[in-house]
């Protein structure tokens, strides 16, 4: 059978995919030994590198869809990991923050996360390493100026 299709070994989803799982495997074993999901881990990184901020902002940051970030936040309250408070400004809305076992978690786990990575970057080299994460970037930044406001 003839397809006009790219062969799957060159279409940039399924590439994307196979990359994402040859990172997040080892990632996500480390995690479930602490009992996190990966998306969780992305939420406590990002309120660790960010600080404090509202979910919206959170969701954009750590790449999930709002509804799904709304049970995260409240499994990683539920853990201790986070603490919310209202905004000063606007009461109706809620500041997120990284507790101090969050900070903890994220501190004593951290050098294993990024283990995984300089793998990856030993096995492909640092130059190409940082190609790539430009290229994604590019990728990223293309989409947005594309997008409808």
């Amino acid at each position: 059978m003839t397809s006009h299709h790219p062969k799957t070994s060159r279409s940039l989803p399924i590439a994307l995919l196979r990359a994402r799982e040859r990172v997040m495997g080892p990632i996500r074993d480390m995690l479930s030994g602490v009992g996190l999901t990966e998306q969780q881990w992305r939420v406590l990184r990002v309120l660790d590198e960010d600080g404090p901020m509202e979910p919206t902002r959170i969701a954009e940051l750590a790449c999930l869809l709002l509804p799904s970030l709304t049970r995260i936040l409240q499994k990683l309250a539920d853990k201790g990991l986070i603490t919310r408070r209202p905004d000063d400004d606007d009461k109706r809305k809620q500041i997120i923050q990284i507790s101090e076992a969050g900070e903890a978690l994220i501190e004593a786990h951290l050098p294993a996360s990024l283990a995984v990575l300089e793998q990856t970057k030993a096995q492909i080299g640092a130059e190409r390493y940082e190609a790539l994460l430009d290229l994604l970037n590019a990728v990223e930044a293309a989409d947005a100026k594309r997008a409808p406001d």
